[in-house]
């Protein structure tokens, strides 16, 4: 590499997560990605997050770390649409 050729900045690592919480009529869950975790859920929790989950105090009930943003976003779409896999990590709700 020369001294003036600049390296590629690596693509931030992403994470899907599911999201949990009990209402009056059941249990509802939210799927999404981000590229820090913490900083989301607390987002949803305090209000400012997607407006699907305003009004609720959410678990984090599943995790997902992979390679970038695009992988994350992927994953996030299949997620949504794989019922049972929510249902059951709905059941982990206490």
């Amino acid at each position: 590499m020369q001294p003036d050729e600049t390296i590629p900045a690596a693509e931030p690592v992403g994470f899907v997560y599911v999201l949990g919480t009990r209402t009056a009529r059941g249990v509802r869950t939210y799927v999404g990605w981000t590229l820090d975790p913490e900083r989301r859920l607390g987002q949803h929790n305090a209000g400012s997050g997607a407006k699907s989950t305003r009004g609720a105090q959410w678990t984090l009930l599943y995790l997902e770390q992979l390679d970038s943003r695009r992988a994350a976003m992927s994953r996030e779409w299949h997620l949504k649409r794989d019922r049972r896999f929510r249902t059951a990590l709905a059941r982990q709700l206490p």
